[in-house]
């Protein structure tokens, strides 16, 4: 008796319409890729950005591997005093230390970054003024405290990626659902939240974070709320469009018409609509949240001193003109991170522009 066969799934089954890419997407892909500009920037920027995410394992003061007396140690993960490899603290080893560095040589061996130095290390090893100027144990130099240039770099780039992306995803959330209540309803909602975003428009944001800064320390998180209060208004005037001008539409009616309710009317079948142009906006708003953290960072109102900022290497720039690879180091970076990323917008533009073909 011959086993029954297997059932095959239909193609219409919800696993299958989940991967199916409608001809809608192909051709919006083909247009982004057709834009070889902004199509190789996306992956020169997803190759930076998931280099610096693992900047423990490229820019690291600890060893990343240590074979001691038998035993396998991973520094740059978890801390071990110095007693572990043979010394006399009970403290954590200071893997620079050169006592240190010969009790791991005497019964094992180390695996080093390849550069031996992180954001915070200050390099005492030097007898030259500081700042010191690129050599082979520097490739970009040090900063005025003795600090790895390239270091700051990696670690900063990551700094001000994730801080950017972190508030253009808040921003937009806020930005969007604002638009929407605004376009959707129209009359008096969209006028009284058209004076009060006026408002906040109005307000010196440099000012409220001078403010702010003598009252509480300036933190990663309390920066991003601080700008989060300004930011999310860049997306609100393209989604009240988009909103006014789909709510009269015949679809619309025909939603109303059948009983939907109006937070399903609005992002179910108009938000989808309006979303490309909302996406084309991102990149660029992504940039402009890089570009305020930097300058905040470089006049002094930003992260907390010693962080790996973009913006505190450039104020260091301009107060040591005698180390010109500080300016050049930091403005290549930006110059860099800022372009791959307008490029991506332009991209992105031209791939949801309905008047172009692939």
């Amino acid at each position: 008796m011959n086993a029954e066969a297997p059932a095959i799934a239909p193609a219409d089954e919800p696993a299958v319409r989940f991967f199916r890419v409608t001809p809608l997407t192909r051709r919006r892909w083909a247009n982004f890729r057709a834009h070889k500009r902004g199509y190789w920037s996306l992956w020169i920027f997803i190759t930076l950005y998931l280099v610096s995410l693992c900047a423990e394992l490229v820019a690291n003061d600890r060893p990343l591997l240590v074979w001691h007396d038998g035993a396998v140690y991973a520094p740059a993960f978890k801390a071990y005093p110095e007693t572990a490899f043979g010394g006399q603290f009970e403290t954590e080893a200071d893997y620079s230390d050169p006592v240190v560095q010969q009790l791991i040589a005497r019964d094992g061996w180390a695996i080093w970054p390849i550069i031996p130095f992180g954001y915070r290390t200050i390099d005492y090893d030097t007898d030259q003024p500081l700042p010191v100027g690129p050599s082979s144990r520097h490739w970009l130099g040090t900063d005025d405290q003795g600090r790895d240039v390239l270091a700051r770099l990696i670690y900063g780039f990551r700094l001000s990626v994730t801080f950017g992306l972190l508030l253009t995803v808040f921003s937009s959330v806020i930005g969007i659902t604002a638009g929407a209540i605004q376009g959707f309803f129209g009359g008096w909602t969209d006028l009284l939240l058209q004076r009060a975003i006026e408002i906040f428009q109005s307000l010196p944001l440099l000012y409220l974070l001078i403010i702010v800064s003598t009252m509480v320390q300036p933190g990663f998180f309390t920066l991003m709320g601080v700008l989060l209060l300004f930011s999310w208004m860049a997306l609100v005037r393209v989604v009240r469009a988009e909103f006014l001008r789909a709510r009269n539409l015949e679809y619309v009616r025909a939603a109303r018409a059948l009983g939907l309710k109006n937070s399903k009317i609005m992002f179910k079948h108009i938000l989808p609509n309006a979303m490309v142009a909302t996406i084309t906006f991102l990149p660029f708003v992504l940039n402009a949240s890089i570009t305020t953290l930097t300058s905040l960072d470089f006049l002094g109102f930003g992260l907390p001193r010693g962080s790996p900022s973009l913006g505190e290497l450039l104020s260091q720039a301009r107060n040591n003109l005698n180390a010109p690879w500080l300016g050049i180091a930091g403005f290549s970076v930006m110059a860099i991170m800022l372009s791959l990323l307008i490029f991506i917008g332009e991209a992105v533009r031209d791939a949801f522009d309905p008047r172009r073909s692939a």
